[in-house]
């Protein structure tokens, strides 16, 4: 992107602010952001005041963390990889950004949008249609991501505000029409409702969309004139706050769907929730409306994604153009997207749930970093930490594919929350305690080591300076 050379006057600064935080709530809320608090409204039922508490923790607090960790470190996921090395500064962003781009979410984009927007609408179930629907999506995708330098204007300023106006209106008439009362919680919101809640949260995975939407934001703010330094990262943090606070209002008013629309229990998940509510609450009409929400709310995924992925690899790799980066990424979810919904979560799932534990270990430290380090910077710290969690991930992952047999599993679940996809976190603390009082112990030495030994901290120095 063209750096701008122009300081922006308090007023527009605010106002780029706001068109980046809505630029980026948009592509934060995809469809699966849309079913998981309905259905987390009806199962906790009495007790959906902690159990949404949780979910905001770990759905929205974290995924706006991962904005301000990138923002900190620099502009981009391997700034802020690099803390753990250089493997991981290489090998971690690549994989995170494959396995939300190309060969999760932007390919689920498409298909969440026919199966649950499209097909309830037009009834057509072929391939030839699925197909055709793709091509035409990911083809409006690929148009409205061809130029990042209009990203903020065509989502910030025209779908972000059609897509809230829909919401508003389904969550509003929702209020007026219905009045059922929250039944009793099933078994896990009933024994631990904020816990419960905590986890939903996790599962939603939106740390690594935040850690790859940390691009797009500071692409954006500084197309639009904000300068690089301090100004740069507050503009950062701010838009991440605000997008943040309208992810949690929007969460807040589709669990409270949940909680009244009448027979809300009947139904597997969110999308029927809302789709029941919208025919419920306006008739005919409202099925139109639920399936213009999901079209928008995967749109405007789906464009950040193809945006995010083609601006790293276009800096990985500057030979290729953004432009051809984009139509690569674009072809691949056509054709990903194409296999099926159940085929693509089979290829993703073990992948995304592998690079999440280290995701959140990475955010962690740096957010930390400056209240930790004092006047020494941790280099075991992010190591140890980083490299514990990714190694414990990866074996927990094995273990869920059936690699190991029981006795792998048996000695895993000897770890407090290892059932809940939190095994990896009490293992991590303890290695990142360890880094850090070996960080204490050697940081005289560290300091006096030859320049070319401490080749490997000298990008994290430059990035911080930067910040």
């Amino acid at each position: 992107m063209t750096k701008s050379s122009g300081v922006e006057s308090p007023k527009s600064f605010a106002s780029i602010i706001v068109v980046t935080a809505l630029m980026l709530f948009s592509m934060f809320f995809g469809a699966g952001n849309l079913i998981f608090p309905p259905k987390l409204g009806v199962d906790s039922g009495t007790n959906f005041g902690p159990s949404i508490t949780g979910f905001l923790l770990t759905g929205v607090a974290l995924p706006v963390l991962a904005i301000i960790a990138i923002a900190i470190s620099g502009s981009n996921l391997r700034d802020l990889a690099f803390r753990a090395g250089r493997i991981f500064s290489l090998s971690f962003p690549v994989i995170a950004y494959l396995s939300i781009g190309a060969f999760y979410a932007l390919p689920r984009t498409g298909a969440v949008s026919y199966e649950t927007g499209v097909q309830p609408i037009f009834g057509s179930d072929s391939l030839a249609a699925a197909a055709s629907f793709y091509f035409v999506f990911f083809g409006i995708a690929l148009a409205l991501a061809w130029n990042p330098n209009e990203i903020v204007s065509k989502l910030g300023k025209i779908l972000t505000p059609a897509l809230l106006i829909l919401l508003v209106v389904l969550v509003g008439m929702s209020a007026f029409k219905f009045d059922a009362t929250p039944a009793a919680p099933i078994e896990k919101y009933s024994s631990t409702p904020f816990a419960s809640g905590l986890v939903e949260g996790y599962l939603t995975m939106d740390s690594i969309a935040g850690l790859a939407f940390g691009i797009i934001v500071i692409s954006a703010l500084r197309v639009s004139g904000v300068p690089e330094g301090k100004r740069m990262v507050r503009g950062a943090m701010i838009s991440g706050l605000f997008a943040g606070i309208l992810l949690a209002i929007i969460y807040l008013g589709l669990g409270y769907v949940g909680q009244v629309l009448p027979n809300a229990a009947s139904f597997d998940n969110g999308s029927g929730i809302l789709a029941e509510a919208s025919k419920q609450a306006m008739g005919q009409g409202g099925q139109i409306v639920f399936g213009l929400i999901v079209l928008l709310a995967c749109m405007t995924t789906a464009v950040g994604l193809i945006a995010a992925t083609s601006e790293f690899f276009n800096l990985l790799l500057p030979g290729i153009s953004y432009k051809a980066w984009a139509i690569v990424f674009t072809v691949m979810s056509f054709v990903m997207a194409t296999q099926g919904l159940s085929q693509v979560l089979a290829i993703a799932a073990p992948i995304i749930t592998f690079i999440y534990p280290p995701a959140i270990t990475l955010i962690a430290l740096t957010l930390l970093d400056p209240v930790i380090s004092y006047s020494f910077k941790l280099h075991y710290t992010y190591r140890l930490g980083v490299w514990v969690a990714t190694i414990w991930s990866g074996i927990s992952v094995l273990s869920g594919l059936g690699v190991g047999g029981s006795a792998l599993a048996d000695f895993l679940s000897l770890v407090p929350g290892q059932t809940i996809e939190f095994g990896w976190f009490l293992p991590t603390l303890a290695a990142v305690v360890i880094g850090y009082a070996i960080d204490v112990v050697t940081r005289k030495q560290r300091a006096n080591r030859p320049a070319s030994v401490l080749a490997d901290e000298a990008v994290t120095e430059e990035v911080a300076e930067k910040a």
